[in-house]
């Protein structure tokens, strides 16, 4: 986990794109938004290096964590499966095979030493995008797309802490590592997403009452309000009496799908008032309609995590809008308003396509410039396509990744013998742990502008 002062993380040095003036954007044209997307991608792909000789595939270089290359990736398949571009197909089954780990779940030897359930989630829910999106198996004997999310399923639901609270997921997977005493709702809310769209794949209803599970939780515990808002984390040592109240969009995002995935195999009352819920909640997010990070853009203190996290709720708004239809009177004002304020602003970097971290400044670049920033722009604007696609395969409807019940079942869940982990390799994707550990945060930080 890093944590950063500095607004402007410097774009990288080997940006390829020439003659570039801005990107122009047209949301009524779905020739426009494919061709806006196809710009903010190459950017975006221009900060990868670990196809590069002597680098390692799947990696970021300093200061991304892992888990972001995997949020990456994710971000690179949802373009595949909007525009039908495969330009980025091969580095993304390069990198996400490298780090598939010794189990096949999401967890190599030399992440051990700062492994979250919330990390290993973010590349399960990429791979569980790749069997939605139909990306062809790897084979060869490798596990497939849908195999690797069971796999990250079935190595955290052993890991549900009954001892604490009343159960959930601790932020940490392994005791030796700071902050195993939290329990974050990305961790919670990551592995409620999996379960719920693997779920909606399979029909199997052991991944429904984990998903169920995890959702009453949260709410017991107070990381989710009872309007629907979520908070950041919790810590056990205070069996979980006192809870952070800072406000993320990325929780919001990944509730919202799992929500839509719930409700789009029921078509319950109990999951359209709770999806309604989750979208009436994430209006904080929005100002005018454009989507913000509430927490920390207008105070300036937006770390490098931070700034990517826009891009999840944008990724999981086009999702929710394909799969329950009836939301987008909802979401889609949101969308297009921030789609168009997102790329009307990425006129920076020397190739005047570098996206910043404000959207809401009027067509201004804010000069902070990095792979959170360009991925939430290129997750706003393809997310605007989520009507020219037919939505997320499953068993019964066009999927074709294999299943595999058993994946992951062999993993270790107490102990694990790890590599020496560079500061370039650690993970960590919930960012407020280190402050949480000496003390609760006052809940109206978040608010301070």
């Amino acid at each position: 986990m890093k944590f950063s002062s500095t607004l402007t993380v410097l774009a990288a040095s080997n940006l390829f794109l020439s003659g570039a003036a801005a990107v122009d954007l047209d949301i009524t044209s779905q020739d426009s938004i494919k061709a806006a997307a196809k710009v903010l991608i190459a950017n975006l792909r221009s900060y990868y290096t670990g196809d590069n000789k002597g680098d390692t595939a799947g990696n970021l270089p300093d200061p991304y964590y892992w888990w972001e290359c995997g949020a990456m990736f994710n971000a690179f398949i949802d373009y595949w499966y909007y525009t039908g571009d495969d330009t980025y197909n091969a580095i993304t089954v390069q990198a996400m095979q490298h780090q598939i780990g010794d189990y096949s779940a999401f967890m190599p030897s030399n992440q051990s030493a700062s492994l979250g359930n919330d990390d290993q989630a973010f590349w399960g829910m990429a791979a569980m995008s790749a069997a939605e999106n139909k990306l062809p198996d790897m084979g060869d004997g490798q596990p497939s797309w849908l195999a690797l999310a069971q796999a990250v399923f079935n190595t955290q639901y052993p890991r549900w802490d009954n001892t604490t609270c009343g159960g959930g997921l601790r932020w940490q997977i392994f005791s030796f590592n700071n902050g195993y005493n939290y329990k974050n709702t990305i961790s919670n809310g990551c592995f409620f997403n999996i379960a719920a769209r693997l779920y909606k794949y399979l029909g199997n209803d052991t991944y429904a009452d984990w998903a169920e599970r995890a959702w009453v939780w949260e709410q017991s515990v107070g990381l989710m309000s009872a309007d629907y808002h979520f908070y950041d984390g919790t810590d056990d040592k205070e069996n979980c009496t006192s809870v952070n109240h800072i406000q993320w969009t990325y929780n919001a995002g990944i509730h919202m799908a799992g929500a839509a995935a719930m409700w789009n195999m029921t078509q319950s009352d109990v999951w359209k008032t709770r999806l309604e819920g989750v979208i009436k909640g994430a209006s904080v997010f929005f100002n005018d309609n454009v989507m913000i990070e509430v927490a920390c853009e207008n105070n300036g203190k937006c770390d490098v995590d931070q700034r990517s996290f826009k891009a999840y709720l944008a990724r999981w708004m086009g999702y929710t809008a394909n799969i329950a239809p009836w939301t987008q009177t909802s979401l889609i004002p949101y969308l297009k308003a921030s789609a168009q304020a997102a790329a009307k602003q990425c006129i920076g970097g020397t190739n005047q396509t570098s996206c910043g971290l404000r959207w809401v400044d009027n067509g201004t670049n804010d000069g902070s410039f990095g792979v959170g920033e360009q991925m939430a722009a290129l997750e706003v604007v393809q997310s605007l396509l989520y009507d020219t696609v037919s939505g997320p395969a499953s068993k019964d409807a066009g999927g074709i990744s294999t299943s595999d019940p058993s994946a992951g079942q062999d993993a270790p869940t107490t102990e694990v013998v790890f590599d020496t982990v560079t500061t370039g390799d650690k993970a960590g994707a919930s960012i407020l742990t280190i402050v949480v550990l000496v003390g609760i945060l006052v809940g109206a930080w978040w608010m301070v502008s």
